[in-house]
């Protein structure tokens, strides 16, 4: 057991050293779990009845809508766990969030009608 500062910085730093794979790692599933979960929005924003009768495109909306939901409540679980590991930082909350947001207007206030 050495008490000298340097010794001491040398054991602080070696474990960090080797968690930059896991942050990595965990940066990369986050950003292919948001391209996914951003697309499935998206598409969700894009679909628009072309008339009174085009009910399938309203349906169709509410689900890419849904699906989005359900996929930024995956994306903030992983983030959760990710940051509670402490491979990620926090603002990566701020991801989820806004998809989250922007699912729930689709399916509220934003949502098609006919």
């Amino acid at each position: 057991m050495s008490s000298t500062p340097t010794a001491d910085v040398r054991e602080s730093r070696q474990p960090r050293s080797s968690s930059w794979v896991g942050t990595a790692v965990c940066a990369v599933v986050l950003a292919l779990g948001t391209l996914v979960t951003g697309y499935v929005v998206l598409t969700a924003y894009m679909i628009e009845p072309d008339g009174p009768w085009d009910r399938q495109a309203v349906t169709n909306s509410s689900v890419a809508a849904s699906i989005g939901l359900a996929f930024s409540g995956v994306t903030a679980l992983l983030t959760w766990l990710f940051v509670k590991a402490t491979w990620l930082r926090k603002w990566w909350y701020a991801i989820p969030t806004v998809l989250v947001i922007a699912a729930l207007l689709r399916l509220t206030v934003l949502a098609p009608k006919i």
